[in-house]
């Protein structure tokens, strides 16, 4: 379809190959903030080949079938990963056929229902990484979206960290305390920070950032602003206080951590992360499969207090 429209297409499945498994999907997330800049067709034409997602079927800006968040059950496959939950990074699909080395088994004791969180935990996780947290910083989170609310999580089990949730929207407060961080809103949140980590996906937001920062801070981008121009106060004590930008971006494994990780293994560790029962607080909402069309519309209008928002099969 044309950007700003979806519609639920039929399409003939491949057959599977020896090295293929085929999957039935259980649930889906929407990655709120990179599909809504997909669903609107608001991806730079610079960014077009790096944008794809790992199964897209078409081509930016429309249509295309994207999405990356998918928990199924095995149904064709090696037997031993017959009936197997999994992860996928796959569109939005109610049965597909991918290569083995796709598919990522659910630990024991994890719920599909929770394992929507998968891609936005791995992708907070390389930021929380990039970000060089450390024992005993004081971390402020900007933007209380599903990405900044387990960023937050994360930064608060490293031993000493005091973290603080900062966003606009004072419902996200019942959200923090449920992850063990503290809140504020931007005008009262704590100054002179070690380590910001910016996830509202606002310019407003990035500069709220800034402000918090301490001396020699850093402050990391988590952000995607796609065809977005974003100014920025860089007069002022942006360089009195030697601040640095950083960008994070989940399609490489963070430099510090490149030598040894693998992105099959950050995999691995935020799927076993998952075993926390309090992340559910951050799925805020679920519909049929037959609904996303509409689905998407309104969350790529207007998300109101949505952070992932989980799609039903079946």
């Amino acid at each position: 379809m044309a950007p700003g429209r979806g519609e639920i297409r039929d399409e003939t499945l491949p057959t599977p190959s020896d090295g293929d498994v085929v999957v039935r999907a259980l649930y889906s997330g929407v990655s709120r903030g990179t599909e809504a800049l997909v669903f609107n067709g608001r991806i730079p034409a610079s960014e077009h080949r790096r944008m794809r997602a790992p199964f897209q079927a078409g081509d930016f800006p429309a249509p295309v079938k994207y999405g990356y968040v998918s928990v199924g059950v095995v149904e064709g496959g090696p037997r031993e990963l017959r009936d197997r939950a999994v992860f996928v990074l796959y569109p939005h699909q109610t049965r597909y056929v991918v290569p083995l080395d796709a598919v990522n088994v659910l630990p024991d004791g994890i719920p599909p229902e929770r394992a929507v969180l998968t891609a936005n935990l791995e992708t907070a996780l390389n930021g929380v990484w990039d970000a060089d947290v450390r024992v005993g910083d004081r971390v402020t989170v900007v933007g209380g979206g599903t990405v900044g609310c387990l960023a937050a999580w994360l930064a608060s089990g490293i031993a000493g960290c005091e973290v603080e949730l900062v966003d606009v929207n004072d419902r996200r407060a019942s959200i923090a305390r449920a992850l063990g961080v503290r809140f504020a809103r931007p005008a009262d949140a704590a100054g002179d920070r070690d380590v910001v980590i910016h996830a509202s996906g606002s310019p407003s937001g990035l500069e709220v950032a800034l402000g918090l920062a301490g001396f020699e801070a850093r402050i990391t981008e988590l952000s995607w602003f796609g065809d977005q121009q974003v100014s920025l106060p860089l007069g002022g004590a942006f360089h009195a206080r030697r601040l640095t930008i950083r960008s994070s971006q989940v399609g490489h494994v963070a430099a510090s951590q490149r030598a040894r990780w693998t992105t099959r293994r950050r995999m691995e560790l935020a799927l076993r992360l998952l075993q926390e029962p309090a992340l559910d607080v951050l799925i805020t909402g679920e519909s049929r499969f037959e609904d996303l069309p509409a689905v998407m519309l309104r969350l790529a209008s207007d998300a109101g207090d949505t952070l992932c928002h989980r799609i039903r099969y079946g």
